[in-house]
């Protein structure tokens, strides 16, 4: 693959590179019914991807009557790292894709996620992409402002001393979208199962629908 118009690649984790959101959004909805608030599997997918959850605590009490407790967060942490171990998969076609785009960017990429390391790090063990990116991971937890402040975006690219305007982003939500942009990145917006217009209206210079299509998409731009 010929070198790329970009000085670097900053990969989102959850959505882009595994396949997570069903499954940690999963043992939230169940424990939010267990505090009293019902939602089905679309609503809690609807209300609660491409976000923290600590920072949707007020959204929670409402509904549920119940402080957000350090305690509850720390519950709901280690459910999820349980169920993410046991049935976390990789999104299809992501291994060759980040292999060829590591080759075309010489090795300037990153993932830069709204969500904590442990969980980051996890997921990229899980489905043997750690090595890609060892080194250069990033969270939101650990940033002033996470998503979608751009904040996460802006301490990658910093760290492989690429401009922010000379970085390609790709994101699969609203909300890292919106934050890319404001980054000022091109942003490349991931959506397997529907047109994408609403990722194509928060900013993105184009959405795919396949993995095996990132490298092509990559190199095309520009």
């Amino acid at each position: 693959m010929p070198a790329l118009k970009f000085d670097a690649v900053l990969f989102d984790c959850d959505g882009v590179l595994v396949d997570s959101e069903p499954i940690t959004n999963g043992v939230l909805r169940d424990m939010l019914e267990e505090e009293g608030w019902t939602l089905s599997a679309d609503e809690c997918m609807r209300i609660f991807v491409g976000k923290a959850v600590k920072d949707e605590a007020a959204r929670i009490q409402r509904h549920t009557g119940k402080p957000l407790t350090e305690a509850w967060l720390a519950g709901f942490r280690e459910r999820r790292n349980q169920a993410l171990e046991a049935r976390l998969a990789a999104v299809p076609h992501i291994h060759g894709a980040v292999e060829a785009v590591h080759h075309a960017a010489r090795g300037r990429i990153a993932c830069a996620s709204g969500a904590d390391r442990y969980k980051v790090e996890l997921q990229l063990r899980k489905v043997e992409l750690h090595h890609f990116f060892d080194g250069r991971i990033f969270s939101g937890h650990e940033m002033p402002r996470t998503k979608p402040a751009p904040d996460v975006y802006l301490a990658a690219a910093q760290a492989l001393q690429a401009d922010p305007r000379r970085c390609a982003v790709v994101k699969d939500t609203v909300t890292g979208i919106t934050a890319g942009v404001a980054a000022g990145a091109t942003v490349f917006a991931y959506a397997p199962q529907d047109a994408g217009q609403a990722l194509l209206d928060a900013g993105a210079a184009r959405v795919f629908s396949s993995m095996a299509q990132l490298a092509d998409v990559l190199r095309a731009h520009g």
